[in-house]
């Protein structure tokens, strides 16, 4: 076997190292939510404090994904991926063997901090390593489609654990994979050389973007338990939003800025980035109600409630593989809208969800649907909020994208929770009592969140007739380019 075929063979192993530990990141957000119930009740928490098991991972995670990605691009992205893969795993033993809530509460807080080093430098690694149009559109189509998957894998692998060994392993089940992970990545992550940093960190800019997102994201998780008119939200709210003000008004001033302002200024780019904010909100609606429907309506157990996702991760892969393939012949913006149109049909479907109705007739095709519309714009979206970014700044890049997708998340669950609950006592109140009104009323908040998710995916849709021009062949790197050039 030839030298350039080994090194080539090498990048797609790394490839899957790279998509395992994406993989990691984003089921570990939602492994817990199934076990939640059982690590309660064990460690003595109170209802106040159990949102904290979810609120510990996604400050930390959401308040420092971008110095994680500036991180990888001056220190390097296997090194920061390497640390961030051995700190995960120390932190999901603190977490897995807690006897108390606080201590649940630190090792989550800890899994957020290495995942937001985890995240970027995956991303940017899979980036720089694949530069030429159809392997990055294959690169992207795996990572995009893990990237998706992931919630839904999540659910399943947490309720099959929490049901068959214990809430714990949910968590300890992580350390084996992350150190195998590492050992993979030492032997086929290829070295990379640091950026040269020129002048001084900017220390001002790292202080405001982890204070701002992490008191956006606290905001919207407080809006999701004591209302968006609290004082506690309004005032998390509005001094997150002033302190990413000033971090915009540093970030043009100072000469080594944390974010340049050119990698979410360049349109494509900058409609990616809206378009990855908006899409989790959507998803919200999807795994949040669902998951509600399965457990408390269908009255399925944990592991059939994961397992009654697992259409979901399955149509992911499918399409992701498809949008591989289209993606470097029409270009994203057709994927994307496609996308976007395909998860809003797949939601209103769901949306006619009425109660005795059964899951194969009333869910199943409409999740098909979803996971369909589902890759391919996550596909496409990937590739794009990378499209002519620069190795130096493709850390921060990926860390951005990651922070506009938690930031998304966030919303989605505040929002879309606020929304069910108050639709769910208004129609209680407004029709007559009966034996089932409970359960019209429950499938009643579902279907308007539905609507509401498939809203948020029509607004993605309009974001991407406007924003996104690249043409198919802006794809091509220029060396991919001058390959493909008669000589």
């Amino acid at each position: 076997m030839s030298e350039v075929r080994v090194a080539s063979d090498r990048r797609w192993w790394a490839l899957s190292v790279l998509s395992i530990t994406q993989l990691i990141v984003v089921l570990d957000a939602t492994i817990v939510t199934i076990a939640l119930p059982y690590a309660q009740a064990d460690l003595g928490i109170r209802d106040a404090d159990r949102q904290w098991v979810f609120t510990a991972y996604t400050l930390m995670f959401g308040g420092l994904l971008l110095l994680g990605g500036r991180l990888a691009d001056y220190v390097g992205r296997r090194r920061i991926l390497l640390i961030g893969l051995v700190g995960f795993a120390v932190a999901s033993v603190v977490a897995g063997a807690a006897v108390s809530g606080g201590m649940l509460f630190a090792g989550r807080a800890l899994q957020g901090m290495f995942a937001a080093l985890l995240a970027p430098s995956a991303l940017s690694l899979v980036s720089v390593t694949f530069t030429q149009a159809h392997e990055r559109a294959r690169a992207f189509a795996v990572f995009g489609g893990v990237s998706g998957a992931g919630f839904a894998v999540g659910l399943i692998g947490g309720g099959a654990l929490t049901q068959f060994v214990s809430w714990r392993w949910c968590l300890l089940i992580n350390t084996p994979i992350v150190l195998a992970t590492a050992a993979a990545a030492l032997a086929v992550v290829a070295r990379d050389v640091p950026v040269r940093r020129v002048g001084g960190y900017d220390l001002p800019g790292v202080v405001l973007v982890t204070a701002g997102l992490a008191s956006v994201v606290y905001g919207f998780n407080r809006a999701a338990q004591a209302g968006w008119g609290a004082v506690s939200t309004v005032t998390l709210l509005v001094i997150g939003v002033c302190l990413l003000l000033a971090f915009v008004a540093v970030e043009s001033r100072v000469a080594n800025p944390l974010l340049p302002l050119r990698i979410p200024g360049e349109i494509n780019r900058g409609g990616s980035f809206l378009v990855a904010l908006l899409i989790p909100i959507a998803m919200y609606a999807v795994f949040l109600f669902l998951s509600y429907y399965f457990q408390e309506t269908l009255g399925y157990s944990p592991l059939k409630a994961g397992i009654a996702f697992l259409p979901f991760p399955i149509g992911i892969v499918v399409s992701a593989g498809v949008a591989s393939r289209l993606l470097p012949q029409v270009g994203p913006r057709l994927l994307m809208l496609a996308g976007a149109l395909l998860g809003a049909g797949g939601l209103i479907y769901l949306a006619q969800l009425q109660v005795g109705d059964t899951y194969w007739a009333g869910v199943l095709p409409g999740e098909i649907v979803v996971a369909l519309g589902m890759a391919q714009i996550f596909v496409a979206m990937q590739a794009t909020a990378l499209y002519a970014i620069d190795d130096h700044d493709a850390g921060v890049a990926s860390g951005l994208l990651n922070a506009v997708q938690q930031i998304g998340a966030s919303i989605g669950t505040a929002l879309l929770t606020t929304i069910a609950v108050q639709v769910s006592e208004r129609y209680a109140r407004s029709h007559p009592p009966t034996a089932d009104l409970m359960a019209r009323a429950a499938i009643h908040s579902y279907d308007t969140g539905f609507y509401w998710g498939a809203g948020f995916f029509v607004i993605s849709a309009i974001v991407v007739a406007i924003t996104i021009r690249v043409r198919r062949l802006d794809l091509a790197t220029e060396s991919d380019r001058q390959a493909r050039m008669p000589v």
